[in-house]
């Protein structure tokens, strides 16, 4: 799925080269607000995924107050010209033809823990943040994974054993590991072209601005997750819901009496030695967005991934057990995982809100739309962060010029490796 021919490719669409909200006040035609939904129309969006927070409300996810680690860096030169063959196609691509191909705003390498390559696009800088999506549901799904391991949260229990106000919703009889693994059965839309589609009366929940006189609907993330109902059975199947992560983050709340975004800062954001605060959108009584709300640094979301890549380890510091990153790279039932029809992920599974490969490389990755990813080849010991601001609200709409070029990547490293220990 590539896209549309309408739309402008990336050098068209460059928001620095649009001067969006540039100026005091910026000229009429580039304003854009949250309130008219200006804010996340192609081309438009591709300035504001990288300032979210000029837009709407946030909650700060804090580094702590100890001094960043740098990450090691030894840039390499022969990237550029690694070259793949895109799904579906027989012309080679090179890994630089693909970026402006993918509306790539930002992307890093690391190969065994040192950066070996990065590019940024656009309006992102490297103190910039961007938009993660729903890379920030393998986050959700990391912390409840560590919960697991250390015996704070039993997977096999009902979500309404820790949660009493979701028993009469289709999520209170599925367990907590059939929420972690996306295998409930819930009647819940993830359409994004479909205006009647579920994700959209989650997403009207979740809006922090005043409501319409005539809006009945939920107004909150928790209000919505008592609405939702049942749709086929649980653990039967995989299927993508984003309500699955947050009601697994409003689980994770009740059994630490914190936050999402202060679980992540205690547990994990603080204790990777990153550079900047990350944050994230919020409903209006300032609820977390557990499902995509998270905003961060690219070089951070690497660490997070390297530091996963390392077992839970990090400069030295066990931030997960080992058992959490064990059971993520574990993947689940590839049979469960078939019946959701992905084609371009034959093989593949998805646990801990995690997408595994179950490749040769055992690799598995963080997806969220528009082509915000983290994925990580323990084989090849590298890890890439990318952001990306494709118009096209489906991974589908990339994968085909990017799986193929994160896998050659990998044997391009693992070849030279080879070659120089000779």
């Amino acid at each position: 799925m590539a896209a549309q021919p309408d739309y402008p490719d990336a050098a068209a669409s460059d928001p620095a080269k649009l001067g969006w909200m540039v100026g005091s006040p910026p000229p009429a035609d580039r304003i854009l607000r949250f309130d008219d939904g200006s804010y996340f129309q192609f081309p438009a969006m591709r300035w504001s995924v990288s300032h979210f927070r000029q837009l709407m409300p946030t909650v700060n996810v804090s580094r702590g107050l100890g001094a960043p680690v740098a990450l090691p860096r030894a840039l390499r030169s022969d990237i550029d010209a690694v070259t793949f063959i895109p799904t579906g196609s027989d012309r080679p691509m090179t890994w630089q033809q693909s970026l402006p191909v993918n509306y790539t705003d930002g992307i890093v390498v690391l190969h065994r823990g040192k950066v070996i390559y990065e590019r940024y696009f656009g309006v992102l800088k490297p103190d910039g943040q961007h938009a993660a999506m729903s890379v920030t549901k393998s986050f959700v799904g990391t912390l409840a994974a560590m919960l697991v391991a250390e015996g704070k949260l039993d997977a096999a229990r009902r979500v309404a054993d820790y949660v009493p106000e979701l028993a009469t919703s289709a999520f209170g009889s599925a367990t907590v590991r059939q929420v972690m693994d996306m295998t409930t059965g819930i009647r819940f839309s993830e359409d994004y072209a479909d205006p009647k589609a579920e994700v959209w009366a989650h997403a009207a929940a979740g809006n922090p601005l005043p409501k319409p006189a005539d809006y009945s609907g939920p107004r909150t993330y928790y209000e919505f997750l008592e609405t939702v109902q049942p749709e086929g059975k649980h653990g039967e199947a995989f299927g993508y819901r984003t309500a699955n992560t947050d009601a697994l983050g409003w689980v994770l709340a009740r059994v630490t009496g914190r936050s999402v975004a202060q679980l992540l800062s205690e547990r994990i954001w603080s204790r990777l030695g990153t550079e900047q605060d990350a944050y994230m959108s919020v409903d209006s009584i300032g609820t977390p967005f557990a499902g995509g709300g998270l905003n961060l640094g690219l070089r951070d979301m690497a660490r997070f991934g390297e530091m996963v890549r390392n077992g839970g380890v990090f400069h030295g510091q066990r931030v997960l057990p080992a058992a959490a990153v064990a059971d993520i790279r574990r993947g689940g039932d590839p049979a469960a995982f078939a019946k959701a029809g992905y084609t371009q992920l034959p093989g593949w599974s998805y646990a801990n809100m995690w997408w595994v490969t179950n490749n040769d490389h055992g690799a598995f990755a963080a997806r969220g739309v528009h082509g915000q990813t983290i994925y990580v080849d323990p084989k090849a010991e590298m890890v890439i962060a990318r952001f990306a601001s494709h118009p096209v609200a489906a991974n589908a709409a990339s994968d085909a010029t990017s799986l193929p070029a994160y896998h050659a990547l990998a044997l391009h490293l693992m070849q030279r490796s080879k070659a120089a220990a000779r």
